[in-house]
């Protein structure tokens, strides 16, 4: 098949998008994205229904919640690919919704399902899209960036789910986008996959400045990985913060439970030091079997989504 058919196929599922990244003093005079008073409808529908966030340059931002809840929809209008009913939105300094050819050249997009590129090597897929863009980045240097240089003169079709992933990133990336959007980018990932995915990620954010909003479902990933998170539920935002104090976790009670005599004990209480200090004085130094258990981010997301009942 011709690579410009590939093209034509890729491109009408992935368009990355890129230009050169302003130095770290310039980027923190704006913000990467500002919405406020987000609404949107399909029909009497509301799928999003008055969201406000700011994204930080260079920070990683979570946006999290149950199918349905509007995530799609936002990202989607942040992109410029879906029309706002009410609301300010500011990508980049740009409305997404009047921004002019130049403005995608700002942005990476890396969805969760994308076309097969089976027949071309993952050199030939990088180098092509690399033409795409006025200042485009080497493309040797991107696919060592993600880790596939042994892989440059094999074909996509031959890459594990985690390879073809990385490529994906690269595609995204080779422009040196300011934001990058990623979409479940580990669904469907081995544990391991999913770990080196999340250093790549943030390496991308450390290294490069990148900013990065990312959509997922897993809990653990946005924990790894995100600086703040965001969660929607039924089009709206329910809480939002760091993943380590979102709705209130980190003045949430702790459970405390050891074992005493062959019996199971359990303390709740919001200070667990001095109460495992006293245990362990008590029991000679030792205490058997002794757990720690705070809220996790799942039990919050889980109560804020009204998915636990």
């Amino acid at each position: 098949m011709s690579i410009d058919r590939w093209t034509t196929e890729f491109s009408r599922v992935v368009v990355p998008y890129g230009l050169r990244r302003q130095d770290p003093g310039s980027m923190t005079e704006s913000l990467a994205a500002r919405v406020r008073g987000l609404r949107k409808c399909y029909g009497n529908n509301p799928a999003v229904d008055g969201i406000d966030f700011d994204i930080v340059p260079g920070e990683i931002f979570a946006l999290l919640g149950p199918n349905g809840a509007g995530k799609t929809t936002t990202v989607e209008i942040l992109e410029g690919y879906r029309r706002r009913d009410e609301g300010e939105v500011s990508v980049l300094g740009v409305d997404p919704q009047q921004a002019p050819r130049s403005w995608r050249y700002g942005i990476g997009i890396v969805l969760q399902d994308v076309a097969d590129l089976s027949e071309l090597t993952v050199g030939e897929t990088v180098r092509h899209f690399a033409r795409y863009y006025p200042d485009a980045g080497d493309p040797d240097q991107v696919i060592d960036s993600v880790g596939l240089s042994e892989k440059t003169r094999a074909r996509v079709r031959t890459l594990s789910g985690g390879q073809r992933r990385r490529l994906d990133v690269a595609v995204g990336v080779i422009g040196n986008p300011k934001l990058l959007f990623l979409d479940e980018p580990t669904t469907g990932f081995d544990p391991r996959a999913r770990r080196q995915f999340w250093s790549l990620i943030r390496s991308l954010a450390a290294e490069h400045g990148t900013t990065v909003l990312l959509t997922t479902h897993y809990l653990d990933e946005a924990e790894a990985l995100a600086n703040r998170v965001a969660v929607v539920a039924a089009g709206k935002i329910v809480a939002e913060g760091d993943p380590a104090t979102l709705g209130g976790r980190a003045g949430a009670e702790v459970t405390v439970s050891w074992d005493d005599d062959g019996v199971r004990r359990t303390e709740h209480t919001s200070d667990p030091g001095p109460l495992v200090a006293d245990l362990t004085s008590r029991h000679g130094g030792t205490l058997p079997g002794l757990t720690v258990t705070r809220q996790s981010l799942e039990d919050v997301y889980l109560a804020l989504t009204g998915s636990d009942r």
